[in-house]
């Protein structure tokens, strides 16, 4: 199986375990890192994923991927929170964040900048707008290598 089918099947075996709960499927990623390939699955909740969910998950996924027997080489599972700052996924990513600061780094320079930092003031189907100093700067969604809430430091 390849990387996308592998995706796949694990979403909707995640999506199984979780439907009668407030976790939300945030990733799924079939990596190799090294000489070792890890199946990493990020949930979160409204309040905040706790490690007896990240556990619960596991041991049922475990389970059901063991049955499927889907994934023929060696694997290490992971199963966490995607943390506080990580990369917007879903459109409903982008929705939850409008009014917040946020860092968007580019593909390539945009005006001779690799990154904007800025309160992400909305999101249509292309493109999202930052205000920064003072400035509204619209970006094309295919120009963005990452978008991410910013946590500042008090």
């Amino acid at each position: 199986m390849n990387k996308k089918s592998i995706e796949e099947s694990v979403q909707k075996m995640v999506e199984d375990v979780i439907k009668d709960t407030d976790i939300e499927l945030v990733d799924i990623e079939y990596v190799k890192e090294g000489p070792f390939k890890y199946l990493k699955v990020y949930l979160d909740k409204p309040d905040g994923i706790t490690v007896d969910d990240t556990a619960d998950v596991s041991r049922a996924l475990n389970k059901m991927l063991d049955d499927a027997d889907l994934i023929k080489e060696q694997y290490f599972l992971e199963v966490s929170s995607p943390g506080i700052e990580r990369p917007f996924k879903t459109d409903a990513d982008y929705q939850k964040n409008i009014g917040k600061k946020v860092e968007a780094k580019f593909f390539k320079p945009i005006d001779g900048k690799k990154s904007v930092n800025g309160i992400l003031m909305e999101k249509d189907e292309n493109k999202v707008v930052i205000k920064s100093n003072d400035e509204n700067i619209k970006i094309e969604l295919k120009d963005i290598s990452k978008i991410n809430i910013v946590i500042e430091d008090f």
